[in-house]
């Protein structure tokens, strides 16, 4: 059986606040797109940091990212051959920003958290 991606950080964080954007995030974007089988949770892993990346986004989402991408089965060397791929068209600064997090998830010794 396949794992099922299952999200509460909008609630927990937004659902009172913003509860349309919290759906959204929780049961759409976690909920339907995450769940949609025609990409394993590897490679949606892995594409979900590229895009952070290519966008700049090295805040606690592209941590949570990786770390979700650790979980899903992407090794350290494979995350590091993407990182560096994506630099020669995402910007070399990028990928020194999203080297030093990566780092500091495949440094640590915890298991990693999935979705």
């Amino acid at each position: 059986m396949k794992e099922k991606i299952i999200q509460t950080a909008g609630r927990k964080a937004l659902g009172e606040f913003a509860p349309e954007f919290a759906h959204y995030n929780d049961d759409v974007l976690f909920g339907e797109n995450w769940n949609n089988g025609d990409i394993d949770l590897k490679t949606r892993s892995l594409i979900t940091v590229v895009a952070l990346m290519a966008q700049g986004i090295t805040d606690s989402s592209l941590k949570y990212h990786i770390s979700n991408a650790k979980a899903h089965g992407v090794t350290q060397k494979e995350m590091a051959a993407a990182i560096t791929h994506v630099a020669f068209y995402a910007g070399w600064p990028k990928a020194w920003a999203v080297f030093n997090l990566a780092k500091e998830i495949y440094n640590d010794d915890a298991p990693a958290s999935g979705v």
